[in-house]
């Protein structure tokens, strides 16, 4: 099986928040994300630093959710990887 890069990894954490109707608490998506917690937790930093997420208080709670910047870059990763299809890359 082939290990997954950072370009996927990032796609991966943030079509997992926009599959939960763009809400999902860090635990759930730690999980859900398949990786271990030190790993998801510099990804995590650095969407947050980047702007691709927020995290939003509720009822002493986090939840996640994606920003335009989230929702755009995985409009864009799908372009690219259409095109790296099509070319059999």
């Amino acid at each position: 099986m082939e290990k997954r890069g950072k370009l996927e990894v990032v796609y991966d954490i943030l079509n997992i928040i926009k599959n939960h109707k763009n809400s999902i608490k860090p635990t759930p998506l730690l999980r859900s994300s398949n990786l271990s917690s030190k790993r998801f937790q510099k990804y995590y930093s650095e969407l947050l630093e980047k702007g691709l997420i927020r995290e939003m208080t509720y009822n002493n709670g986090k939840l996640v959710t994606l920003t335009d910047k989230g929702f755009e870059y995985l409009d864009k990763y799908k372009t690219i990887t259409s095109f790296i299809e099509d070319f059999g890359l």
